[in-house]
């Protein structure tokens, strides 16, 4: 095997069994949790772009905190770059904050209001010595030419800019500690439509120019289809299935999978033509203080069988790098 073969295929990021529960109280004694986070097992490749698809709900963005260290695991590990990292971010050691950064949905709450651009931008390059302190100037403009911004935005302050300006400002910010490791926690969502395809374009440049890793967590199944390298499902803290995008999409195996590609709007009869036979679901999605016994997706799946009512299915391999989790297949 050639090296460049061996990196595509190195495990930068395993989650085994995580589980982030949240107390909500008592029940006739009994302590109550939101299950956010229910026993998920996950890796991530190096140099891969890892699509991470839910309702809301879902518990994606409660798995993207925990691995940042922002929620601490009720049970289970994390394992970024051989190193288990399963606690809070206070603990962590600087190269791993350095390797490991995150953007998050809104630029507006996650930017201090009252620093300019250039305070926001020299925090981390001075927390992790990125530059000498003479050349931090310079390397906040290179920041902000990387992002397509001009160089005189240093002095702009986030509430003077757009929502699409801040967001390239919030991702400036995760790459000026240079990371192997980038969560995206649906960075686009908040912003006009005629915006996102701007970010998205710029972040697949800086993915393939920097050999960035992502963990792309979306609601978008269709802009996964044309970005992702994997893609990944959740519902109720749970993973549903996995595959390569291509197999994905020309596949699907998990009810629930089928019903979210079938809901897919679409503009022409060949694209109707390519999405799965509609799903119909009934009911709602269950609390996560209250999951159903077996499957967390029954009450809603018109192919559910007794077992389904009785019995929590496990991940099985139904081909070769595809897994379900689902009594149709186990």
């Amino acid at each position: 095997m050639n090296s460049i073969t061996a990196a595509a295929e190195e495990t930068i990021l395993r989650v085994q069994n995580l589980k982030t529960y949240f107390p909500v109280g008592k029940s006739g004694g009994t302590p109550l949790f939101v299950k956010a986070v229910d026993g998920v097992n996950l890796t991530v490749k190096k140099g891969e772009i890892m699509g991470l698809v839910g309702e809301s709900g879902s518990g994606k963005s409660t798995l993207a905190y925990t691995v940042m260290g922002i929620y601490s695991p009720t049970e289970g590990s994390i394992i970024f770059k051989g190193q288990d990292i399963s606690v809070p971010s206070s603990r962590r050691s600087l190269s791993v904050k350095k390797d490991l950064q995150i953007v998050f949905q809104d630029p507006g709450s996650s930017l201090n209001p009252r620093q300019s651009v250039r305070q926001i931008l020299e925090l981390p390059l001075r927390v992790h010595r990125i530059v000498d302190r003479k050349n931090i100037e310079e390397k906040v403009v290179e920041l902000l030419r990387m992002v397509e911004l001009p160089p005189h935005y240093m002095y702009k302050s986030p509430v003077s800019m757009g929502g699409g300006e801040r967001q390239m400002i919030s991702i400036a910010r995760a790459l000026a500690t240079n990371p192997q490791f980038v969560i995206l926690d649906e960075p686009t969502s908040a912003l006009d439509v005629s915006i996102q395809a701007k970010i998205i374009n710029m972040l697949l440049k800086l993915q393939e120019k920097k050999e960035l890793t992502y963990l792309f967590i979306t609601h978008d199944l269709s802009l996964m289809r044309n970005i992702a390298t994997r893609v990944t499902i959740m519902y109720l803290g749970k993973i549903c299935e996995t595959a390569p995008t291509e197999e994905f999409f020309r596949s699907p195996l998990h009810p629930y999978t089928r019903m979210l590609l079938s809901s897919i709007p679409v503009v022409s009869e060949e694209e109707e033509e390519l999405k799965p036979k509609k799903v119909v679901s009934t009911g709602e999605i269950p609390s996560p203080v209250n999951v159903p016994p077996g499957c967390s997706f029954h009450l809603r799946c018109p192919e559910r069988r007794e077992v389904c009512m009785e019995v929590d299915p496990w991940m099985v391999e139904a081909e070769p790098g595809h897994f379900v989790r689902c009594h149709l297949y186990s």
